[in-house]
Order: C-alpha cells, then structure tokens, then sequence
C-alpha cells in the first residue's frame, strides 16, 4: 500500500550491530527510515557503508522495505558501521567503533539526492555528527531546504559533545528526547534541574519552556516509556498520550524511540490531530517493545497498523 507524501529525508548512520553469535542491521535513523518505507512514506534515508559483507546487509535492507537508494553512498575504503554488543543480565554494553563508514557522508552526493527528493521534512540525530565530514553534510543539507526540522537526539555517552548538541538544538523546529536526555539539557541550558518523575510539575513545564525559547524550538516531544509521552508546543500547552498499552510480553526496549519517531512523523506527515499521532506513535512504540530487535523481522507486522490507521 503506497500512502501519497510529500516525502521525509532521514539523515545518519546506518550499521550492523555484531552481537558475535549474530548481526542484525540497525542505526536509529534508518529504523526510522524503515518504518516510515513500510507505511509507504517516501523516505530517503541518506547515509554511508562500506564496500563489504555488512553493507550488503544494508543494502539488502533497501531492497526489503523497497526505499529509494540514491541516499545511499558506498565508501571505498572505509567499513560499514559497527556496533559490538555484549549481552549480560538485564544489561547490554556497547562499543561504538570510530571512523566508520557513516562518518564519511559526501556532501555533494547527499545535496544531489535531496535535490531529487525535495522534502518537507528532516530528520536528523547526534551520533552521525561526531566526525566533521558528515557534521558538515548535515548543516549543508539543513541550509539548503525550508524543510522542517526533526531531531531525535538520542545522546550516546563519549559519541557526542555539548557543542554538537547546543549546534544541533539551534538548527531543529521539533525535538525528541527521553527523560534521561531531557535532565542532561536542564543541567546544561537551564538554571535549574527539576525531577522528571512528574511532567505536569510547574517547574518542569518552565524548565521546559525556557528550553524552547532559548533554541527557538517550536515542539519539545519527552518519551517516558510505559508511562507514555509528553508534548510541549509553542502555546505553552502541554498536550500527552496515555500509558503505552499492554501489547505482550516484554522483549526488549531496543529502537522503541525510534519507532515513535516515525509515527510521529507519519502523522505529521498526513495531518493526523497532534493528540492522534501522539497516541498512536506511544502505542507502535510499545508493539515494538513486545518483539525482538527495533524492526520487525517480517513485514507482515505493519498490516494490521494500515488496517487501523490508513485503511480509509
């Protein structure tokens, strides 16, 4: 089912995370692509890979949600993104290693891309900022489109600086964070560092508030997991979505923002009412919570979303 967009561009990292018994594609920014490609939102999801058996598993991710690959560039030399997870009890550890291939994203060939996409929306995160060529793909790409700005934060510790943050904070019109994310930006830009435990405290609605202003954003969306999500919007008025429903059993909580970033952006997209989209991005997030991995290993999954949400 193809739904008629005026297209989302999804700018980042796209890697492979080695979990040695297995591999599984993955990077936050291309879950976000690839749920919105299952929806049939035109998305183009531009980052880089390497010449080499894990870039053929992304590539061959394209080809399965049938997304656009002219985003898509192929470094020479340098190796596809890789991420080195180490399962413990109750807890994962991750190594992001350095100089990947999604750290080298080619200006000229992104700004072409875009060019041919002409999107009404960005999306963007942090960690494929942390080298200054694809740094400098992004502000090249944001300044040459009046396309609105999402950024999904999504801070990994020792992958980011402040000043990216502080940059990438100025560039967005609409912002995601979790409530971990959300204190390190009251410790950094606010005078004071309110508890996130209740969001509808005054002090945290001004701490909120004064976020906003000083980086001219015009939404602040918190996801705070079972609980479910806060909106904050230009007016002052904070709009939410109920708690995240029982889908199932708990599998893992691996890519559940990324899955509320693309229903989010699916229901600006079709001009769902904000409290829709916040309710139904909440509740995709928590059907993804209930499977293993961020995407679903079959496609089959997204049926019974278009049934609900786009049969009409």
């Amino acid at each position: 089912m193809q739904t008629e967009s005026t297209g989302i561009a999804v700018f980042g990292e796209a890697l492979v995370d080695d979990f040695l018994t297995e591999q599984v594609v993955g990077g936050a920014p291309f879950n976000v692509a690839r749920h919105l490609a299952a929806f049939g939102i035109a998305s183009l999801m531009i980052t880089r890979i390497g010449s080499d058996d894990n870039g053929a598993m992304v590539a061959a991710e394209f080809k399965r949600f049938g997304m656009r690959i002219d985003g898509l560039q192929i470094d020479p030399q340098a190796p596809t993104g890789r991420v080195i997870v180490e399962r413990s009890a109750g807890n994962h550890r991750f190594e992001i290693l350095p100089r990947q291939a999604y750290d080298l994203i080619d200006v000229d060939a992104a700004l072409a891309a875009m060019a041919r996409c002409a999107p009404s929306v960005i999306c963007f995160g942090t960690l494929a900022q942390r080298e200054a060529t694809s740094r400098g793909a992004l502000r090249a790409l944001l300044a040459a489109t009046p396309a609105m700005r999402f950024l999904d934060l999504n801070l990994r510790e020792g992958q980011v600086t402040e000043r990216c943050v502080f940059e990438s904070l100025h560039e967005a019109d609409v912002v995601k964070v979790n409530e971990q994310e959300l204190s390190e930006l009251f410790r950094w830009y606010t005078d004071t560092q309110p508890p996130t435990t209740d969001m509808a405290a005054s002090e945290v609605q001004l701490a909120c508030s004064r976020l906003m202003q000083v980086f001219g954003v015009r939404g602040l969306i918190v996801t705070l997991g079972p609980r479910g999500v806060v909106y904050f919007g230009p007016d002052g008025i904070r709009h939410g979505a109920s708690p995240q429903a029982d889908t199932g059993a708990l599998v893992d909580t691996v890519g559940a923002g990324d899955a509320f970033s693309a229903i989010f952006l699916l229901g600006s997209t079709l001009a769902w009412p904000l409290a829709t989209t916040l309710q139904r991005a909440n509740d995709f997030a928590a059907a993804i919570c209930a499977l293993a991995g961020a995407v679903p290993a079959d496609i089959a999954f997204y049926e019974q979303w278009h049934t609900r949400w786009l049969a009409d």
